[in-house]
């Protein structure tokens, strides 16, 4: 799979470019803020629909432009297709295959597939959970595209069943006049606690319905993950730790979840202990449990949690709060890891994608932003080494130095707006 064709229109600063791209490696090198990341970043986006440095559509669209347009030719095999996505903020998204609508942005997901290093990698780290949530779930969909109406259907749910929850805690504190938490509960039988909660049960088969096939493409996804992790780390920090991953789950009986939505530390499984757990265990290792029993453990956690939603109006349980958790040796990498081995582990993350995806059929296009300049020169080394032989490669850089010389090949010239090609 390679990227034939580049076109932007009022995308982040370019009101119009145009990009003739080939196999093999290409270099966008220039000073920092005159727009490498921009194009990098466009690809990006209509591989996954949305972007790697910012959580909403608003800021990829130019000053003063209404709309952004990004259109890709992309070749797979003997095939060819021209991908367009209209960007509206606050408005419906449009996408467009060979010039004719589709009814839903998403059913063009798949059509590329990218993987992308940046310097906001680090992140899958050292931040908080959600960015270890959405790395799965962007592969999953990367691998499977239906798994993009699944993720839109939890989250609707998750929106709907929310606000719902909020309702009732509010209807809890405000329905007594006396600060004893009885005359609060009557209060709230008052306001029409029957009808909130026959309806949340009603959402609750949803949330585990849904939530049950999201948990389980994770475990599944972990598990094809974990030795290619190791393998690539091993590769790109051979004297360090080995590393491993873990996926850590509110169905624990005795879990508790924290406040940034992950599961508390304590007395949460792994994913090994989580198969155990649900009775799924094999002598090859995990044996991922089936929707069924992950839907039925989704609703008897939702029960238990009730009480505790109700008083906070959040939902407690769930694929929402989950982690995943990157491991060295017999500690946990964030907290623990270097800033090197960090670096590391993260660049394995993204590496053991880029095999994934392999394996599935085509190589997909490896971009990467910015990232030799953070490295040291034996990891930079290895990096160029491994990422080499891809059908395609696109890199950022700010000086041409910072692109290794394994990876030399055709390059653009990028200032003031102006892309240039120079060899």
């Amino acid at each position: 799979m390679h990227v034939a064709h580049l076109s932007l229109t009022d995308f982040r600063s370019y009101a119009s470019v145009e990009l003739g791209l080939e196999p093999g490696v290409t270099a966008f090198v220039g000073p920092n803020g005159q727009g490498k990341t921009n194009l990098v970043e466009a690809l990006g986006y209509v591989a996954t629909h949305s972007s790697h440095r910012v959580a909403n559509d608003a800021p990829l669209v130019r000053q003063g432009a209404a709309r952004a347009v990004v259109r890709c030719a992309v070749h797979r095999d003997d095939r060819r297709a021209l991908v367009e996505l209209e960007i509206n903020p606050g408005r419906a998204n449009r996408a467009r295959l060979n010039r004719s609508p589709v009814s839903r942005p998403r059913d063009v997901i798949g059509l590329l597939r990218t993987v992308l290093f940046a310097p906001e990698d680090l992140a899958l780290v050292k931040g908080d959970p959600s960015e270890r949530r959405r790395f799965l779930d962007d592969l999953l969909v990367a691998r499977t595209p239906r798994f993009a109406g699944v993720r839109a259907d939890y989250d609707r749910v998750l929106k709907q069943r929310g606000a719902l929850l909020r309702t009732a805690a509010q209807a809890r504190r405000g329905g007594g006049r006396s600060p004893r938490r009885a005359e609060r509960d009557s209060g709230f039988e008052a306001a029409g606690a029957g009808d909130v909660l026959s309806t949340l049960e009603v959402w609750d088969q949803h949330l585990a319905r849904h939530g049950a096939e999201l948990l389980r493409a994770r475990l599944d996804l972990v598990e094809a993950l974990r030795p290619l992790v190791a393998s690539a780390y091993a590769a790109l920090a051979p004297t360090s730790a080995p590393a491993d991953l873990a996926y850590r789950s509110t169905l624990s009986t005795g879990g508790d979840t924290s406040e940034d939505g992950a599961s508390a530390a304590v007395g949460v499984p792994d994913t090994q202990t989580l198969s155990t757990e649900l009775g799924k265990t094999s002598s090859e290792g995990v044996d991922v449990p089936p929707h069924s029993v992950l839907e039925a453990r989704l609703l008897e956690r939702l029960a238990e949690v009730r009480p505790a939603e109700l008083e906070r109006g959040v939902t407690l349980v769930g694929p929402h709060r989950d982690d995943l958790v990157l491991g060295l040796g017999e500690l946990p990498a964030r907290g623990y890891a270097s800033h090197g081995e960090s670096w590391s582990f993260a660049l394995a993350l993204r590496l053991a994608a880029y095999d994934l995806l392999r394996a599935d059929g085509g190589d997909p296009v490896l971009i990467l932003d910015d990232v030799f300049a953070e490295l040291d020169s034996q990891r930079r080394r290895r990096l160029a080494e491994i990422v080499a032989p891809a059908e395609q490669v696109l890199i950022t850089a700010a000086v041409p130095a910072d692109v290794p010389q394994e990876l030399i090949g055709a390059r653009f010239d990028v200032e003031e707006g102006s892309v240039t090609r120079v060899r």
